[in-house]
């Protein structure tokens, strides 16, 4: 419920700094710097996007465009809004690959983005 009023239209989602893992000021900023609903937002996400990884991996094996990039595009926005800047990175990647049919680096993209996860939970421990 709560991501799904940060998702709004993101076809040209821009990542601001790739680098950073969260963006503490841009879900401070969206939250209003509410500390419940940080964390509410940030475990939201987290699950959200963890349970989209099995649909990412099957449209993959599947050899499926659309849906990697349907699924991909989906991610991306909730993460951007809310500063995860990372693994919005690896989905804007994710959803170029597969919009070029380039499957094998689809893969490889869904292993990077099990990592960046990982480390957004790290972080979203440590807010």
């Amino acid at each position: 419920m709560v991501l799904r009023a940060l998702r709004g239209h993101t076809e040209d989602v821009h990542v601001i700094d790739q680098a950073i893992v969260l963006d503490r000021q841009q879900l401070r900023d969206i939250t209003l710097d509410d500390d419940e609903l940080m964390r509410e937002v940030l475990t939201a996400l987290l699950d959200d996007t963890t349970n989209q990884l099995v649909l990412m991996d099957a449209a993959i094996r599947d050899k499926d465009p659309q849906k990697t990039m349907q699924l991909a595009h989906y991610c991306k926005g909730a993460c951007a809004n809310v500063g995860a800047n990372r693994v919005a990175a690896v989905l804007k990647s994710m959803e170029q690959q597969a919009a070029s049919h380039s499957f094998g680096d689809c893969a490889d993209s869904l292993c990077n983005l099990t990592q960046e996860l990982a480390r957004l939970r790290i972080a979203a421990v440590e807010f």
